[in-house]
């Protein structure tokens, strides 16, 4: 305490005498100092701001309960995190070579991204995909496809990660056969499906069923693979998105951990024990410009849901307590003014990740914010991690900022605001009923209003966008896809259509219908289904005439 009364004394003398007299003559900046979710930033920070933070019960050891350090005891300097590379465009053909041309230049991971009917469950040749197909993703109409799409690559060899949400079990069954066909058995694939439905609610919109089916679908999914794929991460709780909608870091952290919640409470009311399926949960962060603010953000949340699967969930498994997540750096944060700028902003994103404990990350390319990026930029994105991994130290030491007193303050501020934000959400009955109620879509809205207001008021400052213009350039080498694509995908599904057995066809979706209308499990009816070649869409359909199909209808 004497030290500490020192402290004091000593700052509040250096305020008086030495930095007021320094802004007399050299004034701060007109900036409004806050971080980019507007929390204040003081000037300086010291032992005084984290005083009462017990080292050993909130920061304490990598590997080691709360894990705000870190998962693992040798973090990056046992294993760099997995190098994924987000790709999907076109014809599974297409894709196929541009995974294998990843996987050249040293990507360590697979991680697909699907096109808009795929992500709601409709067929290339459905009107509903008119325009649609292969645009944002690659196209993925039946078994045929996706064994098209790794083609000639090794599933025992490679981790892959699925952004899917709606259609999860429909992909992730049609991974499984394919794996087999392979000679893989299930229990050795590894990977991650995002299988996140309640942030589609929240800030996506790729919904098909109401609430209460897409849970049953999610649950179904965790036992099945609890038992048959043990290795599969059967959950992505995506905060990414949440962000991307204009959330604050707060808002991120604890919107996803409310959402992970809900999926934990769902998957033990339908009697799954937590510790057989928690180990096997992951999320999906993103990465944005502030640096610190996001390694807090990070730091925050793997404390922040270690205590909640022990104290809320009585969770013992050590595992169980473990945040796992991947980043992604922010979309959101790319300008399509100079894009070259955004080279350096993700590099920014990327240390961010780095210094947070990611254990697999997804750099975007500079050219996202016009068009599908091309390969060159692709590979410079890959390279932007390889470099920090191997050039900047960065990896050398664990959890390199903590200790720092702003670092620390800032953690216990986030896990404060976030905690906040899951007691309100508590008290409303749970996320689905906060969702339906609006309550989270308007804080999100008014987080991005607020930042949409300070870009006007230049009290934020983005290069190229607000200030630093300069004329409007042309770019000829950006990536498009063919309007012949659509038509390609048709014929191809036309033809399989006609050659698949079609009676089995009937038989299988017919039982996976009696299925939905029971309690069963629907993993292995759907996976039936996918090996005679149904489609995503009769699957899909199969499934609306029985669950319907959600209509928003909140009070915003």
């Amino acid at each position: 305490m004497p030290y500490q009364n020192q402290i004091k004394k000593e700052f509040s003398e250096w305020i008086e005498k030495i930095y007021s007299e320094a802004i007399k003559k050299f004034p701060e900046r007109k900036d409004k100092f806050t971080t980019q979710s507007f929390a204040p930033v003081k000037q300086l920070y010291t032992p005084l701001d984290i005083e009462k933070n017990d080292f050993l019960k909130k920061i304490g050891f990598p590997g080691k309960f709360p894990f705000t350090r870190g998962i693992q005891p040798t973090m990056y300097r046992g294993k760099l995190w997995t190098m994924r590379q987000y790709a999907g465009f076109g014809t599974a053909k297409e894709s196929n070579k541009r995974y294998k041309y990843l996987l050249s230049k040293g990507q360590s991971g697979l991680s697909v991204a699907f096109d808009l009917p795929t992500q709601i469950g409709y067929d290339s040749d459905d009107p509903m995909s008119a325009g649609e197909v292969g645009k944002v993703g690659v196209a993925i109409d039946t078994l045929a496809d996706m064994e098209l799409l790794f083609d000639d690559i090794p599933l025992d060899k490679v981790s892959t990660s699925m952004t899917i949400n709606a259609t999860a079990a429909i992909l992730l069954a049609m991974y499984i056969v394919v794996a087999e066909k392979q000679g893989v058995p299930p229990e050795v694939i590894r990977g991650t499906i995002q299988n996140d439905i309640l942030k589609e609610y929240i800030a996506r919109g790729t919904y098909i069923y109401p609430p209460k089916p897409s849970m049953r679908l999610i649950t179904d999914l965790f036992e099945f693979c609890s038992k048959n794929v043990p290795n599969w991460n059967t959950i992505s709780i995506s905060g990414y998105h949440i962000r991307e909608a204009g959330s604050t870091a707060a808002q991120e952290v604890g919107f996803t951990l409310a959402d992970g919640i809900e999926y934990v409470s769902t998957a033990i009311k339908a009697g799954l024990d937590v510790d057989k399926f928690a180990g096997r949960l992951s999320f999906f962060f993103n990465a944005h410009n502030d640096i610190l603010e996001e390694v807090a953000k990070f730091r925050a949340a793997r404390r922040m849901w270690a205590k909640i699967m022990k104290e809320r969930f009585k969770a013992k498994n050590k595992k169980s307590l473990m945040l796992r997540f991947h980043t992604q750096t922010a979309g959101s944060a790319l300008t399509a003014q100079q894009v070259d700028n955004n080279i350096v902003r993700v590099t920014m994103q990327t240390i961010a990740a780095v210094l947070g404990g990611t254990q697999s990350l997804h750099t975007n390319s500079k050219d996202e914010a016009l068009a599908l990026p091309t390969e060159k930029s692709v590979k410079t994105a890959l390279r932007t991690q390889q470099i920090i991994a191997h050039e900047s130290g960065l990896t050398n030491t664990i959890d390199p900022l903590a200790g720092s007193y702003f670092i620390e303050k800032l953690t216990d501020e986030i896990e404060e605001e976030a905690t906040d934000y899951i007691n309100k959400i508590d008290a409303m009955g749970g996320m689905i009923e906060a969702i339906e109620s609006g309550y989270v879509q308007r804080e999100i809205q008014k987080a991005a209003y607020q930042f949409n207001k300070a870009l006007e008021s230049k009290d934020k400052i983005v290069v190229g966008v607000n200030e630093f213009i300069e004329p409007e350039e042309h770019y000829s080498d950006l990536l498009k896809i063919d309007e012949k694509v659509q038509n390609d995908q048709i014929e191809s599904l036309k033809k399989i259509k006609s050659e698949r057995n079609k009676p089995e066809v009937t038989i299988r979706l017919n039982k996976l219908k009696e299925a939905a209308k029971s309690d069963k499990n629907l993993m292995p009816f759907i996976i039936d289904a996918v090996k005679v070649y149904a489609s995503i869409g009769e699957i899909s359909n199969t499934l609306r005439e029985v669950f319907g199909e959600y209509q928003e209808h909140v009070k915003l």
